[in-house]
């Protein structure tokens, strides 16, 4: 049986990511939300990410080629799984890679991206847009192919990357234009070429691609408006939207099960 991998990134994308972060990053919301070394949230899901991969060559999974039996015992995305008694697939695929380069690439550009996002989002709206953004991603790639399994985290990633577009855009964030318009650039650009290379590649699955940067520019559209807002202000409006979105996912699985007749 066939699988999508979430994320083959290529060496141009990878720039344009890393350039997202260094070019401008240290300039964005230069009184709020900065850290040290380490961005928390990103660091965390780089070694969650890092674990399973960890947990998975430990017990015997090729680190180089994992088989798709392998990639379905360790909570791989597959239409009757998710479909049907087992939808925490849906999340679980997200942190799950097929092969080191797999992982690679996409940690590379987690660490990149998430390192802006940690400083344009509070930890909590960041997370859960990361996780929304994870699950539409896998959702699309359901109704598109549900025969086929999927895994990575490319989906979410090009969430924050979609996110990050229109909150950039639309949220009046007091950022230098020069530094604006570099990061929309890199944004970008790492966007049209991975949807690009999605196209034409055989095992990439585009549509978690796509389902997850649609699911983040609406996020980050909604978001934008409130992100400089006192916390009181802020979280409500968070809080509003991510029950909206938990609605859109429920009523979006419903359907693909429905569509699938599962």
């Amino acid at each position: 049986m066939p699988f999508g991998s979430q994320a083959s990134v290529c060496p141009d994308c990878r720039a344009a990511a890393i350039n997202v972060a260094s070019s401008s990053a240290a300039q964005v919301m230069p009184a709020a939300r900065m850290f040290s070394k380490y961005p928390p949230v990103t660091t965390v899901l780089v070694g969650l990410n890092a674990a399973v991969f960890l947990a998975m060559a430990l017990s015997g999974v090729s680190p180089l080629e994992p088989t798709t039996e392998q990639l379905v015992r360790w909570g791989a995305n597959w239409g009757p799984l998710s479909l049907g008694g087992q939808p925490w697939r849906m999340l679980a695929s997200n942190y799950l890679h097929i092969g080191i380069i797999h992982i690679l690439l996409n940690m590379w550009c987690l660490w990149s991206l998430g390192s802006l996002a940690e400083r344009i989002f509070d930890p909590a709206t960041y997370l859960l847009t990361y996780t929304a953004c994870g699950l539409a991603g896998s959702l699309a790639s359901l109704w598109w192919h549900p025969m086929v399994v999927g895994a990575g985290a490319s989906g979410a990633i090009f969430g924050i990357a979609g996110a990050l577009i229109t909150a950039l855009y639309l949220g009046r964030l007091p950022i230098p234009q020069t530094a604006m318009r570099g990061t929309m650039k890199s944004l970008l650009t790492f966007a049209g070429y991975n949807l690009f290379f999605g196209a034409v590649g055989g095992r990439i699955d585009n549509s978690a691609h796509i389902g997850g940067l649609l699911m983040g520019l609406l996020l980050g559209a909604a978001l934008a408006r409130n992100l400089t807002s006192p916390a009181e202000v802020r979280n409500p409006w968070r809080t509003g939207i991510f029950v909206v979105c938990a609605i859109a996912l429920f009523a979006g699985f419903t359907a693909v099960k429905k569509g699938a007749g599962l």
